[in-house]
């Protein structure tokens, strides 16, 4: 097969090089609502085309090579006095995969443990290319179920304004859960 981003012959759909030497995560803080701070791991110009690969089949190889050069080193290096859990942002499978949930997968460690289809979106809207103003007049709608009393981190693959993972964590939050921060492959606003 190709590399889908140098297109030389590869073993698997983006080559060894060009993830030693292209995909290199940097750490971005960016605070989102008063001491609450989302990290990422990409600029959205050093992703984008990988980042839109959730809508298609190969997406799912795509995400698993994203998430081990970040999201599992994130998690090799992170520490805490208790277990934390690791919560995709609306985990529902499209194309065969969720893409927050492999997210979430790669979070596991000695003190993460991923936690699957407790915070589902009710209101399926599609954000993409929409401003501000349209996600606050059309929310989620999280329902939480299966998870309270817990100590999260948030996951998703993008950051834009912010609406999303902050209305995600006050649906986490209802049911007394702690939302340490979010964690997310990409910062549209770097």
């Amino acid at each position: 097969m190709l590399c889908i981003t140098c297109k030389n012959l590869s073993l698997q759909i983006i080559c060894k090089d060009c993830q030693k030497n292209l995909l290199i995560p940097s750490f971005h803080k960016r605070e989102i609502e008063d001491g609450f701070f989302n990290y990422s791991f990409y600029t959205l110009s050093e992703l984008e085309d990988l980042i839109l690969s959730k809508y298609y089949f190969h997406g799912d190889r795509v995400f698993n090579i994203l998430a081990k050069l970040s999201f599992a080193k994130f998690a090799q290096n992170f520490s805490f006095t208790q277990q934390v859990i690791a919560v995709p942002i609306d985990d529902h499978t499209r194309h065969d995969f969720s893409h927050t949930a492999i997210l979430a997968k790669h979070l596991k460690s000695q003190f993460i443990t991923p936690k699957y289809n407790c915070l589902k979106a009710s209101n399926i809207v599609k954000y993409a290319g929409k401003d501000l103003e349209f996600r606050q007049k059309n929310p989620r709608r999280f329902k939480t179920t299966n998870i309270s009393n817990q100590m999260t981190i948030l996951c998703d693959d993008l950051i834009t304004t912010g609406a999303t993972i902050k209305e995600a964590k006050k649906a986490l939050e209802k049911k007394n859960n702690q939302v340490l921060f979010s964690l997310t492959l990409a910062d549209a606003k770097l």
